[in-house]
Parts: structure tokens; C-alpha cells; sequence
């Protein structure tokens, strides 16, 4: 039993970029679709809502959460990312994070900007 709280301890952690990327793995690795079957829509409420199918996330927001020790970069990836922030917008956006750096973006673009951003030395999360 401590190993399933332990699983589910670092399931709970996954950001939404990583769970979604496992249930794809899992679907492919069981042959089995997230999607739920007719029968089971038409169950009673009591066995229905655990089954019903999940809706994928289209608009995902970028959260700077630390700048890390390489500032300057972090703030240059800023500026490169949001073209319409000057140095001085950029800088205090870095400095004052947690802070959004770009909301109602499609998934790819989050990934993008994760990536160069991480790259730089910051941390980010996806919600």
C-alpha cells in the first residue's frame, strides 16, 4: 500500500505537459483509447462520473516561477518571448516571480517557451 501512495505522491506532481504526455504512452502502450465507450455514458451517475472522458487542455499559461542565477539571460529570453515588454518591464517581471509570461497560448508554443526560457536558467511551469 505505501508503494501505490507513493505513486500517486509523484503522479501528483506532474505538470500538465507530463501527464498528458503519459496518458498518450499509456494509451499506447494498453491499446486503449481515453475516450469512453457509449455503455458507459449511459451508466448511473454513481459509476459515471469517475469514467467520464477528460477534455484536452487547448490554452496553457507560462509561469516564470525562478530566474535562477543567470539573471541577465532569463531577461533577454523575457524580451525575446514578449517582444512588447522594454528592458526595464522585462527585468521587473523576472525579478517580481512568480509571474505570468504569456497566458492563453496553444500547447506547442508553451513547450517552446518552457524550453527556451529553461535554457536560459529560469524555471517555469505550464498550467
Amino acid at each position: 500500500m505505501a508503494e501505490l501512495a507513493k505513486l500517486v505522491e509523484e503522479l501528483s506532481s506532474l505538470t500538465v505537459l507530463e501527464a498528458a504526455e503519459l496518458s498518450k504512452m499509456l494509451e499506447e502502450k494498453w491499446g486503449v483509447s481515453a475516450a469512453a465507450p457509449v455503455a458507459v455514458a449511459a451508466m448511473p451517475a454513481g459509476g459515471g462520473a469517475a469514467a467520464a472522458p477528460v477534455e484536452e487542455q487547448t490554452e496553457f499559461t507560462v509561469t516564470l516561477t525562478g530566474a535562477g542565477d543567470k539573471k541577465i539571460n532569463v531577461i533577454k529570453e523575457v524580451r525575446g518571448v514578449r517582444p512588447d515588454l522594454g528592458l526595464k518591464e522585462a527585468k521587473d517581471l523576472v525579478e517580481g516571480a512568480p509571474q505570468n509570461i504569456k497566458e492563453n497560448v496553444s500547447k506547442q508554443e508553451a513547450a517552446d517557451i518552457k524550453a527556451k526560457l529553461e535554457a536560459a536558467g529560469a524555471t517555469i511551469t505550464v498550467k
